[in-house]
């Protein structure tokens, strides 16, 4: 990879997990609206730091998430001591309007997000961290924006991706062929929505949008952080080999690819180590002004 290429890690993510959110933990809610017209609810937590340069970074859940989840907060209470933090629902998802496409439309979520970000923060860099299906998102939304009329118009400053896919339309996997299932019929999408997800009946156009490993071509050399799990059971490092040959396909040489040993999905199984790395990468990576 380039200049910054692998980094390797000294620890395995098993070993360790990421603290509850403290008691206090509160983040403010807000409500955000696309440029397609959907309402996003997000929280937003201040920096700990008090410099008025600090960054912020945009959080995407993964499928079936929300910014008020245990699992989520706890990632937002660790990246809160690098930076602001602004989390969402995506469309479809918690309290937000709209139907979850998948990773489609979701862009626009992210969009508004940083777009926000821009319009009231002092200054600093806006770093987009995904996850899973929030990942593709964001290696998406650096690649499209900025766009035209109902594209993302807000570009961040770098872009993290954890446990995200390589490509569409997986079913290697004993999960992902069911999530496929509860995707394609109504009756997974009536299950899904008993679980605070609500799911479009209509398809994807064809062709499909651009692949992540398509987004990281089209984004060119641009600060890439792509993190991934060596167990992971969604999607296999088959996925990660592909976005790193993507970068590497551009000459992208600010792309850091971490492999993490141990590591298994997304917020569920993300560990404090893996995440400090995510924040101090964001830091030197960002061009923080």
């Amino acid at each position: 990879m380039a200049q910054n290429g692998r980094m390797a890690l000294t620890h395995r993510s098993s070993d360790f997990a990421l603290d509850s959110p403290p008691g206090d933990f509160l983040p403010r809610e807000i409500e955000l609206r696309t440029v397609d017209g959907v309402w996003i609810n997000a929280g937003w937590v201040p920096s700990r730091s008090m410099e008025e340069s600090s960054a912020t970074f945009v959080l995407a859940h993964g499928f079936t998430g929300s910014w008020r989840e245990p699992r989520v907060q706890a990632v937002m209470a660790h990246l809160v001591r690098f930076g602001n933090v602004l989390a969402i629902d995506q469309r479809g998802h918690g309290r937000s309007t709209g139907l979850c496409t998948v990773g489609m439309d979701e862009v626009l979520d992210v969009d508004a997000a940083v777009g926000h970000v821009r319009r009231t923060s002092r200054g600093g860099a806006v770093v987009t961290v995904g996850f899973s299906m929030g990942g593709s998102v964001t290696l998406r939304h650096a690649a499209l924006a900025p766009g035209s009329v109902h594209t993302p118009e807000h570009r961040p400053d770098a872009v993290v991706s954890v446990s995200a896919p390589g490509f569409w339309f997986y079913r290697g996997t004993k999960v992902m062929r069911f999530v496929h299932r509860l995707i394609e019929n109504p009756l997974g999408r009536a299950l899904l929505k008993r679980r605070g997800v609500r799911l479009t009946s209509k398809p994807w156009p064809e062709p499909p949008p651009w692949s992540p490993a398509d987004s990281v071509r089209k984004m060119g050399d641009f600060p890439l952080l792509v993190v991934h799990g060596d167990i992971d059971h969604y999607f296999p490092v088959e996925h990660v080999r592909v976005l790193e040959a993507a970068a590497e396909s551009v000459g992208n040489s600010q792309a850091t690819v971490i492999v993490v040993p141990g590591f298994a999905h997304a917020e569920s199984t993300v560990d404090p180590a893996t995440m400090d790395c995510v924040g101090k990468w964001a830091l030197e990576h960002a061009r923080i002004s």
